[in-house]
C-alpha cells in the first residue's frame, strides 16, 4: 500500500471522527434545551406501583350506582402537582396545539418573550421526545403535524422548545422550534391506549423526524401500555353517572322546551343544554330523549334527561340536590313527571342521600388527583 493511500485512508478516518463528534455535540446542545425547558417528574404521581388491573375498555357509567373502590386499594397522590394542570375539555377530545397565525398571544399564562405555563401531563399523557437537528420554523411544521392531532381515539397535544429556548404550549407561525414534545393521552372513556393507537403515534413521529431530520426518544411500548391500563383501572373505579328522566306525556313542541329550559337559566354546550356554576363549569346536562339537538327541526320532545357527570362537574355538597330542584321546575313548566333513571319517582329524602355518597365520591376523586371537574379529568373522563 503506497503512502498515498495510506494519506487518504487516514484523512477519511478523521474527517468521519470529525462528523460524529459534530452530531454528538449537537445532539447533546438539543438534549440540554429539552431538559432545561420540558418538566420532568421523578415518579408517576397516579401510576404508581400496585398490581396490573383488567383494563376498562368500554367505559361503563353507573347511573345511581354506589359502589365504590375497596378499602385496600391505594389511591395515588398528587406528587408535586397541582391537578388542575391545562387538560381537555371533558365533552370531546381535544385537538393538538396548531400553528397560530403570526402576533397571536403567546399561549397560556404567557408573554411573547415568556415560557406558557401548560405543560405536559406525566400522569395521564405519555411523551414522545423529538429533536431537531436545526431549528424548524413554526410555518414549515403545520402540514407536518396534521397528522398528529390524535391516535385512534386518544387526543395528542403538541408543546415546544423555541430556537431563543421558550417552552410553548401551542407553536406560533413566526418563531423556530429546536424540539418538540408529543403528549399522548394514556386513557379516556374508550378506555386504555392501545398498542395499535401507540403504534400510529410512534409511526406518525417517525414520519415528522424522518421529514425534518430530527432524533426521537420515547418510552417501551409494554411500559406504556401498562400505565394505560393502571390509569384505565383508576378512572373506572371513580367513574359515575347519575342520571333524571322528565316524561311528558304527550309531545311537545322542541321549540317551547328549549324556550323553558332558557328561562330555567339553561345554556347551549353543543347539541345538549347545561347548567353551569358561577365558573362557567357545567354542573349537569339536559338532553333529549331522542338524542337529537333542541334546535333541530319541528319535531316533539317527548323525554327529555338530566345528567350529572360526577367526575366532570366542579365538587358541590348540594350536586344531585340542585339537579333535582331544577328537574321539578321544569316538570312543572312543562306538566311533565319527574323520575330517576329506572323510571321509578323519587323517593322522600332520597336526594340528600345521595349526595352524602356524593362527597365521598368527590374526596376519593380529590385524592386520586382527579378533582372534579378538573382539566385533568376532564381529559380522561372524556
Amino acid at each position: 500500500m503506497s503512502d498515498l493511500q495510506i494519506s487518504l485512508i487516514v484523512v477519511g478516518a478523521l474527517l468521519i471522527l470529525m462528523v460524529l463528534g459534530f452530531n454528538w455535540w449537537q445532539d447533546r446542545r438539543v438534549r440540554r434545551k429539552m431538559q432545561a425547558h420540558f418538566p420532568t417528574n421523578e415518579h408517576d404521581p397516579l401510576l404508581g406501583g400496585g398490581e396490573q388491573p383488567a383494563a376498562r375498555g368500554n367505559a361503563k357509567h353507573e347511573d345511581a350506582a354506589w359502589d365504590t373502590p375497596a378499602a385496600a386499594r391505594r389511591e395515588p397522590g398528587l406528587g408535586k402537582r397541582e391537578p388542575s394542570v391545562a387538560e381537555n375539555g371533558g365533552r370531546s377530545a381535544p385537538m393538538a396545539s396548531t400553528v397560530a397565525a403570526p402576533g397571536a398571544a403567546a399561549g397560556a399564562g404567557a408573554t411573547a418573550e415568556g415560557d406558557d405555563t401548560e405543560e405536559a401531563d406525566p400522569a395521564t399523557e405519555v411523551v414522545i421526545e423529538v429533536a431537531f437537528a436545526e431549528p424548524v420554523r413554526g410555518t414549515d411544521l403545520q402540514q407536518g403535524l396534521q397528522g398528529l392531532r390524535s391516535a385512534g381515539r386518544k387526543p395528542i397535544r403538541i408543546f415546544g422548545v423555541t430556537d431563543r429556548a421558550r417552552h410553548r404550549a401551542r407553536l406560533h407561525a413566526d418563531e423556530s422550534y429546536s424540539a418538540l414534545q408529543i403528549a399522548v393521552l394514556l386513557a379516556n372513556r374508550t378506555g386504555p391506549l392501545t398498542a395499535i393507537e401507540w403504534s400510529q403515534a410512534w409511526a406518525r413521529v417517525q414520519d415528522l423526524s424522518e421529514r425534518f431530520e430530527a432524533t426521537i426518544e420515547g418510552p417501551d411500548q409494554q411500559a406504556v401500555l401498562e400505565r394505560a391500563a393502571r390509569l384505565d383501572d383508576t378512572c373506572a373505579a371513580l367513574d359515575t353517572q347519575v342520571g333524571l328522566t322528565l316524561l311528558l306525556g304527550s309531545a311537545q313542541p322542541a321549540a317551547e322546551v328549549l324556550a323553558v329550559a332558557r328561562d330555567l337559566g339553561f345554556v347551549h354546550d353543543g347539541p345538549r343544554l347545561a347548567w353551569v356554576s358561577d365558573e362557567g363549569q357545567a354542573r349537569f346536562t339536559l338532553t333529549r330523549g331522542d338524542g337529537a339537538a333542541f334546535d333541530a327541526g319541528m319535531g316533539g320532545v317527548e323525554r327529555l334527561n338530566l345528567l350529572l357527570d360526577v367526575p366532570c362537574s366542579p365538587a358541590d355538597e348540594h350536586a344531585f340536590g340542585r339537579m333535582v330542584d331544577v328537574g321539578h321546575q321544569l316538570a312543572q313548566r312543562l306538566r311533565a313527571e319527574l323520575v330517576d333513571d329506572q323510571g321509578k319517582p323519587l323517593a322522600e329524602g332520597s336526594a340528600q342521600v345521595i349526595d352524602e355518597r356524593l362527597q365521598v365520591l368527590f374526596t376519593q376523586l380529590e385524592q386520586a388527583g382527579l378533582r372534579a371537574g378538573s382539566e385533568r379529568a376532564l381529559r380522561v373522563f372524556a
